[in-house]
This record gives structure tokens, C-alpha cells and sequence, in this order.
């Protein structure tokens, strides 16, 4: 007896992203207001980083929240309802939660419910991972539309007094809807991670070591000792990075990568309108161009400026902003690239929607 034929679903050849949105946190800290904290000023950040201001979310403001608004943002503008979306991908680093994802709580708000729902875990190379996944997603025939989110609360995971890495970072939350379409609107993904660099950036301490403080606690009579309060704020998980580390590689190795992305898409530097490098320092921006030799006519974004090094939220954000400020590049094709802890990265060449 044959075995049957499965049937095979319905794909499209192409796919693109049909609207992208934003989500801003009010709160706006400053260079100064960051040296409360630190020794260091306002001129000593912008000439190392770029960064002039960060937006921080709220105490009773959460990933999902931030979420939430970008997706709306991203849905109406792609002129997409929720209920048409065939998967939402949310990618982040600081949702509370283990489990459930936040991507299924996102799926219930906005009514995209049965569509199935997950999280990405790739820092700051998050959104170019959700892009590629949402572009496979769609031309396989899994899903007519697919909703990526990249948002993270980074104000929860920073320790204040730490100088390596939280002077640089804000809150914030960006999201883009990838449907089907008649030309190539997302070229391949170029991808990949480096886990010997496994240490250059993450947390301070695992949970496996917080839980374990707590049990001495329960054990202990006196439940508000001092040294045990002292103990469990010293060892609560906040970020870190081998500063040094990640500039090097992210200035040589990650402008190769994006080299590569150009290739796998068929352009030179010269066809690109923008170029969308992950938010982390203005100086790794800056040496991205030169390397990548981009001629003056590509608008590079530069997002840092305003909003810090936001991980997973940072491409979204910036491309939000660029088109926000050159509306005449929307059409156009765009090289954006993401890289962080892992460490991972993620690169392709869009088309602006």
C-alpha cells in the first residue's frame, strides 16, 4: 500500500514588512541625572557613547504594556486587525516571567487569539531573529501575517551604580507586521552566535543563586537581619558587560556580517537608502560606516541619541524614527543588523514600509 501524499499548504513567494510602530516610555533620564549615580558627566557619555538622554518605563509600566502599544501602532499602520495575524513573536530579555511567554499574554490583548505565540531570547539580536523567522513563517504558508515585536524593560535588570553598561540603557518597545508580497521585501538573514564570548555581557548572578539565598533566609530566625537584606540585594541579577570585549567585536566582526547580508541580498552599499545598526554606541555606529565604506547618501539611524541602547527594542525604534523624520525613504532598501550577549547576531536587507 502507498503512503498517501500529505497536502501542502498554500505558500507565498515573498514577504515584506507592511507596517512597523512605537512605544516610548515618558520618562526621560538624562546624562546628569545618570551621574547621580555614577562618577562620571554628561560630556564623558556622549563623547564614549553618543547618548544623550534614555527613556525609562514606569514602575506600573510592563514589557507587555510596551508591547501592546507598538503592536497597535504596527497593525493599524499595516491596515492589518489582529485577528488576521497567523503567529506573534515577542522578542525580549526582560519579561519577568519564565513562563508563560509574553507573546501569549500580547496575543490575548490585542484579540490575535488562537495565533500562536513565543518568545525570542537573543538580547539585542532579537528583532533581526524574529524578521527572519517571520519571513520564513510566511513564505512556507505557516502564516499570512506575523506580527514582531522586539520590547524590553531594561530599567528592571540595571544595577544604577554599575559604570559598564547601565548608564547606557532605556526602556522602550518596537513592532512590525510581515505579510505577504509580490517582490522580495526581506532579503536572507545572515545569523548566527559565538558562545566563546558567552561571558562578554550578562547577568551579575544566576537565579539559582537567589533562591538559594532565600532558603537560607526561611531557615534563618531573624528574617529582617540586616546582613541578609544586604546579602540578597548583592546578589539580585543585574546586567554587566566586558566593555571592551564587545567594542572589539562588534567593529570588526559585525561589519563582516553585514557585509555578508549585503551579498546574500545582491546589492552594494551604494543601493541602500538607510542603514539600521543595533542602538549600542555611537562610536561602534560610526566605525560600522567606514568599514562598510557607505557612500554620504545612505541616512545612517542614529536613535542612541535620544533613546539609549534599548536591546531587542533597539532597530525597530530607530527605523520608527527614521521614517518618522525622512518619510521619503519609506520604499526604500535598508540594511539593519543586531548583535549582543550570547554573543549573537542577526542582519538582512529590507525595504522600508
Amino acid at each position: 500500500m502507498s503512503t498517501p501524499v500529505l497536502k501542502k499548504a498554500p505558500v507565498h513567494e515573498n514577504s515584506r514588512i507592511l507596517g512597523i510602530g512605537a512605544y516610548r516610555p515618558d520618562v526621560i533620564v538624562t546624562n546628569d541625572d545618570v551621574c547621580q549615580w555614577i562618577d562620571s558627566s554628561d560630556e564623558w557619555i556622549r563623547q564614549r557613547t553618543g547618548i544623550i538622554t534614555r527613556h525609562r518605563a514606569a514602575a506600573d509600566v510592563s514589557v507587555i504594556d510596551m508591547a501592546e502599544g507598538a503592536a497597535r501602532d504596527a497593525l493599524q499602520q499595516a491596515g492589518i486587525e489582529a485577528s488576521q495575524l497567523g503567529a506573534v513573536i515577542v522578542s525580549t530579555v526582560t519579561h519577568p516571567y519564565a513562563t508563560p511567554s509574553a507573546a501569549a499574554a500580547l496575543t490575548d490583548r490585542l484579540g490575535a487569539t488562537p495565533a500562536p505565540a513565543f518568545d525570542i531570547s537573543a538580547a539585542c539580536a532579537g528583532y533581526c531573529y524574529g524578521v527572519a523567522q517571520a519571513d520564513a513563517l510566511v513564505r512556507s504558508g505557516a502564516a499570512d501575517y506575523v506580527l514582531v515585536v522586539g520590547a524590553e524593560k531594561l530599567s528592571d535588570v540595571i544595577d544604577n551604580h554599575e559604570r559598564t553598561i547601565s548608564f547606557l540603557l532605556g526602556d522602550g518597545a518596537g513592532a512590525v507586521v510581515v505579510g505577504p508580497s509580490d517582490t522580495p521585501g526581506i532579503g536572507p538573514s545572515v545569523w548566527g552566535s559565538d558562545g566563546s564570548k558567552w561571558n562578554a555581557i550578562g547577568m551579575t548572578h544566576s537565579l539559582d543563586e537567589v533562591r538559594k539565598l532565600g532558603e537560607s533566609a526561611r531557615h534563618s530566625d531573624e528574617t529582617d537581619d540586616p546582613a541578609i537584606l544586604s546579602a540578597t540585594q548583592d546578589v539580585w541579577p543585574t546586567l554587566r558587560q566586558d566593555g571592551q570585549t564587545v567594542f572589539r567585536w562588534a567593529v570588526w566582526e559585525m561589519a563582516k556580517v553585514a557585509q555578508q547580508a549585503l551579498d546574500a541580498a545582491g546589492i552594494e552599499a551604494s543601493d541602500l537608502a538607510a542603514f539600521v545598526p543595533h542602538q549600542a554606541n555611537m562610536r561602534i555606529i560610526d566605525e560600522m560606516v567606514k568599514k562598510l565604506k557607505l557612500p554620504e547618501s545612505v541616512v545612517v539611524a542614529r536613535d542612541i541619541a535620544q533613546a539609549g541602547n534599548t536591546s531587542a527594542a533597539s532597530i525597530p525604534l530607530a527605523t520608527h524614527r527614521l521614517l518618522q523624520e525622512n518619510p521619503g525613504l519609506s520604499g526604500g532598501l535598508a540594511l539593519q543588523i543586531g548583535f549582543g550577549a550570547g554573543l549573537v547576531f542577526g542582519a538582512q536587507v529590507i525595504v522600508l514600509p
